[in-house]
């Protein structure tokens, strides 16, 4: 699980920001929305991120994103980017690294991982783990002269001078010291364990852009476990949707291309009542409303971190949701208690009104853009007097916390 992320010069986020899972000592559905991840370490299955547009919101997410898309970019060219874009309405900072540190749990072992780099190159990667309360170091890499550079720690890992040289070759200066790991095929079971949460822990961003249903449609094809649960859940939430089928087939009109494209079908079944009495009839999903398909996609990828413990971020997650729908799809999302983590971004303020009904103060962010272009982050438990509020949501759009249009 995922305790605190530190940003700074990256997008809009030209000043150190502090984004953090940690729970506060409210007890409010603590048995379903806390992990207590080691002792006295109380970690939030969910937050989610209020502001107005162009403020940021995104942003945060899109720092999660980017790490994990670097751990895994592999190159064989020193010229390419990074990837990383610094904060970009000052003179100084596109000068300047980018810095990232994020605090993590993997196993019950708690991790420090920092991160410095430009557009060019990494100048700093560090990865610490705790046996006890003082940070043992495992690898710190450095440019020097132009050059990456890899200490280990000797008394955690047992390398060979040729397996030092090979992954050393490996890193280029503007690749992570993950890829290369990877790229080496080198195995060590102390870094294989954080290596692996990188790279299947990690879900890659939900945008409203982005179409997750032929994703859902390929983990369905072959998953029974995932039907029931997508079946089950359908019928607590919505509509008359009694069955779920999924068949995939092979397009042979580009074998001329010794290509096999493998499509899927995946057809709804509905049960409606007319003056026949109960019938039941099958409709393909792409003839079913954007907002069930969507359903479908997020449903089948919060199953996913349930299954594995996984991290998911979701821009916007109201987008095409009728708000009893998104409150459904939260409530079922806490009542499966695991280590599971979600982080939203959403301009739906109704959340706000179920304050201790359904959402805990601590999960609740804002961002805020500042007339220097950059944005400021910040949680509602920063604020003081919350418990002699009649409305959080009244006072939100009072401008009370900041982070809307007015």
């Amino acid at each position: 699980m995922i305790q605190e992320i530190k940003i700074k010069n990256f997008l809009s986020f030209k000043d150190e920001v502090t984004f953090s899972f940690e729970a506060t000592k409210d007890k409010f559905a603590e048995e379903y929305q806390v992990v207590e991840v080691v002792p006295g370490v109380r970690l939030l299955r969910f937050a989610m991120v209020y502001g107005a547009n162009a403020s940021g919101k995104s942003n945060l997410l899109k720092a999660f994103e980017f790490l994990r898309t670097f751990w895994q970019k592999q190159t064989t060219n020193v010229e390419d980017s990074t990837g990383v874009t610094p904060f970009l309405f000052d003179p100084t900072t596109p000068k300047e690294p980018s810095r990232f540190e994020l605090i993590f749990y993997v196993g019950g072992i708690k991790y420090h991982y920092r991160l410095e780099l430009d557009e060019k190159q990494v100048y700093l990667e560090k990865l610490c783990y705790y046996k006890s309360v003082q940070p043992t170091m495992m690898f710190v890499r450095e440019l020097k002269n132009g050059k990456s550079v890899i200490n280990y720690n000797s008394s955690v890992f047992k390398l060979t001078l040729a397996e030092k040289e090979k992954i050393s070759v490996e890193c280029l200066r503007n690749m992570s010291f993950f890829a290369a790991f990877g790229k080496a095929n080198a195995s060590l079971p102390e870094l294989d364990i954080v290596k692996r949460w990188m790279g299947t822990c990690l879900m890659k961003m939900i945008d409203p852009a982005l179409s997750l249903t032929e994703t859902a449609e390929a983990r369905l094809s072959d998953d029974t476990v995932l039907r029931k649960y997508l079946v089950d859940y359908f019928k607590k939430t919505q509509f008359d949707i009694s069955n779920i089928e999924s068949q995939s087939f092979e397009d042979n009109s580009l074998k001329q291309y010794d290509i096999a494209l493998v499509s899927y079908k995946t057809f709804f079944e509905h049960t409606v009542n007319n003056n026949l009495g109960n019938e039941k009839y099958k409709l393909p999903i792409k003839l079913e409303s954007y907002g069930t398909q969507r359903i479908f996609g997020l449903a089948t990828a919060i199953y996913d971190i349930q299954q594995k413990g996984g991290f998911l971020m979701v821009d916007e997650i109201e987008s095409s949701l009728h708000p009893k729908f998104l409150e459904k799809l939260l409530f079922e999302y806490f009542n499966n208690v695991c280590q599971s983590q979600m982080l939203v971004t959403i301009h739906d303020d109704s959340l706000l009104d179920l304050v201790n009904d359904l959402v805990r103060k601590d999960s609740i962010w804002f961002t805020e853009k500042q007339k220097t272009g950059t944005t400021d982050l910040y949680s509602l438990v920063e604020f003081k007097g919350l418990n002699r509020l009649s409305s959080i949501r009244s006072a939100y759009r009072l401008g009370r916390f900041g982070a809307t249009m007015i």
